[in-house]
């Protein structure tokens, strides 16, 4: 009878990832319920199954692990926004397809919304100045795209990126109201970011380039 052989042991790189990964998971899920400002390194290491001197071989301090959060929290809707306003379509269409995504993201990732949510005007400054970093460029990726629009031929660079400000502040709002939202709630919620983002591309037409 042939042995199955025994699975290779993890490299050292793989441990270490999974262990990063286990911490950040473990305080993702203590941050549900309560701000950074209150979590205790202690705390994450017994939920991730880590010593607490583990913890420092991968951040700081808790504020370090909050700001790959936020980074982590933004990443996958910068992704699929890009794909959204990279794609062909007229101004509604990209509304829509930009609403859908959201809602999409929302689904898919609430726990890093809430976080988001909680930590965007909290008091840990570090991971507050990180949500605002992330913001802005997201904020700059998006102006470039508006660059190829060519209903906004003409517009300067500061107008391109006041209008992209405009988008990101609306869908970011949204994300954070639909995340505690109920279905009709959510609804009703995706009909007004749809106005208003209508309201905006409207006043876009109409603004005389500085």
């Amino acid at each position: 009878m042939t042995e199955t052989p025994a699975p290779a042991p993890r490299s050292r790189q793989a441990q270490k990832q999974a262990s990063r990964r286990a911490l950040l998971d473990a305080a993702l899920a203590l941050l549900e319920r309560q701000n950074l400002s209150g979590l205790g390194v202690r705390e994450v290491t017994r939920a991730a199954g880590l010593s607490p001197a583990g913890f420092y071989r991968h951040f700081a301090d808790l504020a370090e692990l909050g700001v790959v959060l936020v980074q982590e929290s933004l990443a996958n809707l910068h992704e699929m926004v890009r794909a959204v306003f990279a794609g062909s379509g007229d101004p509604e269409q990209l509304i829509d397809r930009s609403v859908e995504v959201i809602d999409a993201h929302v689904a898919e990732h609430a726990a890093y919304i809430r976080f988001l949510a909680r930590e965007r005007h909290g008091g840990v400054k570090p991971v507050r100045d990180a949500v605002g970093a992330e913001l802005r460029h997201f904020a700059e990726e998006l102006a470039e795209l508006l660059a190829l629009r060519p209903e906004l031929a003409g517009w300067s660079a500061g107008d391109r990126r006041m209008l992209a400000e405009l988008y990101v502040d609306r869908m970011v709002t949204t994300a954070l109201a639909l995340v505690e939202a109920d279905p009709a709630e959510r609804a009703a919620i995706a009909d007004t970011v749809r106005t208003q983002l209508r309201l905006i591309n409207l006043g876009s037409r109409h603004w005389k380039a500085s």
